[in-house]
């Protein structure tokens, strides 16, 4: 399971020796407070650990270098109480290396008339302060996130609540594996990509096995093991009576079984996070992994399909984001359309893997025909999705950068149900509506494959790309094609002349 509790953010609050020791005091209590409110909050996933107020380059610079070698830091929320002159920040700030968030705040939330005097004034600067921080922000080129208003305001701790989910995920990537069983799908374009790049970029490594040394740990997995697994999956699901044990296909149950033990116990003897695979590459697999898949991808492990491994570390890091939240993420591609006067839909699903973590309710798992592979009818879990807002989000390789694409989509009901088709789906209207959001998407050359989360918003997705400092291209209730044609033109200049890095 994933745990958000073992990171930490730290609250670093600037001031400068001017206004004496008494001043300070006050600055420092003020700044305890704060983060100890913030700390409290249910918004925010992590802890937020007090700093001691840095006046000082030296300081600032201390800091910063320890929060790098800090593994559970995950990122700074900075604030000026006082006015703090931004020069002894740029030592600092240009040797840091983790996410930051600029709260520009004050310790009141309104101006006490009757009582306001000069030492007031002094001591509650955030107003310019936090402008003078701000330019040498801008002046760095930093990426970083503004967050302004009241720390008791619910709407500030919420969008810092949003910053640390996604700081998580980000920290997540760092030294992350990922394990691809196979190569990608013969021929495909939009799932290729230079992993050496991701890994100066994003963090994480790319390590390729061929399918033998899976089905190594897919033959070691004992009849304990497997009867205790099959017996798990009639507790949980509902399942198939062909599966159940004297059934025609239970033999399938016992491979599904299995498959999972092996995947499992290959993935957590690599300290793998994120994995792989191919249909087009099953050597010793009786049928190709789908409840296993899914099943995985629910306990929190990143997954694509046929070699998609950006995917795969994409679901990963918005498992990560997510953790804790109640809806549910996937991997999930776009699959179908449903072209209606009462509202045009897209019917996302994939032939097997998607996760049971957005299940609406109990899922049936049976044995149906794949048609391809060349291998056994495989064990999958079958359900319609829960509903209500979503993001879906992919991430390609265009060469010279990578670029993220979004689409804030409502999952709706489907009109009808589906007794026929024999995989788990999800039907979504995307906005601002199907022909603005799929030609947007084509434009911008948006792959197929997505990850597909009911918790995140607009909000994390923007986050995460500021942090890896990639290309963002959101498609939602605002766009207009001519505008995003324009913006996808602005950007390729913007990139050209800024470079990779």
């Amino acid at each position: 399971m994933i745990d958000l509790k073992q990171y930490e953010i730290w609250f670093v609050t600037g001031s400068q020796h001017l206004y004496g020791p008494e001043t300070l005091l006050q600055v420092a209590e003020h700044s305890k407070e704060i983060a100890a409110a913030l700390n409290g909050c249910s918004e925010i996933p992590v802890k937020v650990v007090f700093k001691p107020v840095v006046k000082t380059s030296d300081e600032i610079l201390a800091l910063c270098l320890e929060a790098n070698n800090a593994h559970q830091c995950i990122g700074l929320i900075t604030w000026m109480h006082t006015f703090s002159p931004a020069k002894m920040w740029i030592a600092g700030l240009t040797h840091l290396k983790k996410p930051l968030v600029h709260l520009h705040t004050q310790y009141n939330s309104e101006i006490p008339w009757s009582e306001m005097d000069m030492d007031f004034m002094n001591l509650n600067q955030s107003a310019h302060g936090d402008r003078e921080y701000g330019f040498i922000g801008s002046r760095l080129r930093l990426e970083r996130k503004v967050v302004v208003g009241h720390w008791k305001d619910p709407e500030v701790q919420a969008s810092l609540g949003v910053w640390a989910r996604v700081a998580a995920g980000w920290a997540d990537w760092q030294g992350a594996k990922l394990a691809r069983f196979g190569d990608n799908m013969r021929n495909v374009a939009v799932t290729e990509g230079d992993k050496v790049e991701a890994q100066i970029k994003f963090g994480y490594t790319v390590h390729a096995y061929g399918v033998g040394e899976l089905v190594k740990y897919v033959n070691e997995a004992s009849d304990a093991q497997i009867k205790k697994l099959v017996q798990t999956y009639q507790d949980e699901y509902d399942v198939a009576p062909a599966l159940l044990p004297g059934g025609k296909a239970h033999q399938s149950l016992i491979e599904s079984a299995r498959i999972e033990i092996g995947m499992r116990t290959f993935l957590e003897a690599g300290e793998f996070k994120a994995f792989t695979t191919n249909f087009e590459d099953l050597y010793g697999l009786v049928q190709l992994p789908g409840l296993a898949v899914q099943r995985l991808m629910r306990d929190g492990y990143g997954f694509g399909a046929e070699g998609d491994w950006k995917t795969s570390a994409l679901v990963r890091a918005m498992k990560v984001m997510g953790a804790g939240l109640p809806k549910g993420m996937s991997f999930m591609e776009d699959y179908t359309y449903h072209f209606h006067p009462s509202g045009d839909k897209i019917l996302g699903a994939h032939m097997l893997e998607v996760s049971e973590s957005i299940a609406s309710s109990k899922p049936r798992i049976d044995v149906l025909p794949l048609s391809i592979g060349g291998k056994a009818d495989p064990v999958r879990a079958i359900f319609d999705s829960k509903t209500g807002p979503a993001v879906a989000a992919s991430i390609m390789d265009m060469g010279d950068r990578f670029r993220m694409v979004v689409n804030v989509v409502d999952v709706v009901p489907t009109d009808h149900p589906l007794p026929k088709l024999p995989v788990a789906r999800a039907l979504w209207l995307p906005r601002p509506n199907l022909k603005v959001a799929a030609a947007a998407w084509i434009y911008a050359g948006g792959a197929h494959h997505t990850s597909f989360s009911l918790d995140l918003t607009a909000e994390h997705m923007q986050d995460f790309a500021d942090m890896a400092g990639i290309e963002l291209l959101m498609i939602d209730e605002n766009t207009r094609l001519t505008e995003f044609k324009k913006e996808i033109h602005w950007n390729e200049a913007y990139y050209h002349m800024r470079g990779n890095r």
